[in-house]
């Protein structure tokens, strides 16, 4: 299979991450690397050194063009292909495909699955389109990872007749659970726990690389507390904000996505490291804490879907980075053998198994995931 130079577009709320790639089955090579928000567009190649970008912000009618002028000032290959990563297909669109005109009517169908995301992604796809039309572009989706999920994990406690419109638990931060799964290779684990802490945060069972069972359900608002989203919430909350306080659809939906989690416990900031700053502040110490307690709990029930657990990876940009939480975690897990990689040998005595080890540091590669199907994809429709 011939290398393929592969563009990733990986939209967020408030920025677009972007690399190019040189890509086959077997191997993938990184040329450039970026993002963009609101400070502008920022770029690197391959080597780490920063690239002349033009003016732009995380706006896909600016952005994307930018990152086009970007790869013919940095003298970079043109794509072949461009991989973007859309969050939830809906029902129908559980695996990776190439984009046309029936998949972008079915996303634009089922975009009440994802409010947050799915908005987003349309338009980064439908610009993408403009600036690059004669070039195949593919979907990569979140939800493919756990299509495999097992009828005891997929389902809702609903009525039956539920399932048939849709109505699942399809899980997220598939393509960051696929990237842990490839980078750990032949060290993968029979059983495995992938905690995804950042604005967004998810939690998920492995077993022989297949995810068993997922904290985050039908959309990505639930399971661990998050940013700016309630995580699980009882649903007579929302039951009874309708009833008593003349909440609609959209009120919930505004109140669930955008003012709980971290930022409604705390009143200070969705980012947890504004609320380590704010050490004095009660709410805000409360939000840290709440947040740590939701990620053991659910970390704890996967332990208890894989029933028993040979490793548990920290990724997202909370769960690499942030030690003060993934300590508090891991303290809270002490009871099913959970410790620090520094504690790991320390007061094991000879000849006795060292204890679950916890990845402090494993970075979620998105990007590769999506270069690699893009090219696998290619190579399906004869291009490679």
């Amino acid at each position: 299979m011939d290398a393929m130079i592969v563009l990733t577009l990986n939209g967020g709320s408030s920025s677009l991450k972007f690399g190019l790639y040189r890509a086959n089955a077997t191997s993938l090579e990184l040329l450039m690397t970026g993002e963009a928000d609101g400070n502008g567009l920022r770029a690197q190649d391959a080597a780490g050194a920063t690239l002349a970008a033009p003016p732009a912000d995380n706006a896909p009618e600016t952005t994307i063009p930018a990152i086009a002028r970007l790869l013919i000032d940095a003298r970079l290959p043109a794509p072949d292909a461009i991989g973007h990563r859309v969050v939830h297909g809906g029902p129908k669109l559980l695996a990776h495909v190439r984009i046309g005109e029936a998949v972008l009517s079915e996303l634009q169908n089922v975009r009440a699955f994802s409010p947050i995301h799915a908005p987003i992604a349309l338009a980064i796809i439908a610009q993408a389109r403009m600036t690059w039309p004669s070039i195949p572009q593919f979907a990569c989706f979140d939800t493919a990872f756990h299509a495999g999920m097992p009828d005891v994990a997929r389902t809702l406690p609903l009525p039956c007749e539920f399932e048939a419109r849709g109505i699942r638990r399809y899980g997220f931060h598939g393509l960051s659970c696929e990237s842990i799964v490839q980078q750990l290779g032949n060290e993968l684990p029979p059983k495995l726990v992938i905690a995804h802490l950042g604005n967004g945060a998810s939690v998920t069972a492995v077993r022989d690389g297949r995810s068993i069972d997922t904290s985050m359900g039908l959309t990505p608002s639930g399971g661990v507390i998050m940013g700016t989203r309630t995580g699980d919430l009882d649903p007579g909350v929302l039951i009874y904000l309708a009833r008593e306080n003349g909440y609609d659809a959209a009120a919930l939906e505004q109140l669930v996505d955008h003012e709980a989690g971290l930022l409604g416990i705390s009143g200070v900031s969705a980012d947890m490291r504004a609320l380590h700053a704010a050490s004095g502040n009660r709410q805000a110490q409360l939000a840290v804490a709440m947040f740590c307690l939701a990620a053991a709990k659910q970390i704890a029930a996967m332990i208890a879907a894989l029933v028993g657990v040979d490793m548990v990876v920290f990724t997202g940009g909370i769960g690499e980075h942030d030690t003060v939480v993934r300590t508090k975690i891991c303290d809270q897990l002490s009871w099913a053998g959970v410790r620090l990689d520094a504690d790991i040998d320390q007061g094991r005595r000879p000849g006795e198994k060292p204890s679950l080890r916890a990845v402090l540091s494993m970075p979620s590669k998105e990007d590769e995931v999506i270069a690699r199907h893009v090219a696998l994809m290619l190579h399906a429709d004869g291009r490679g």
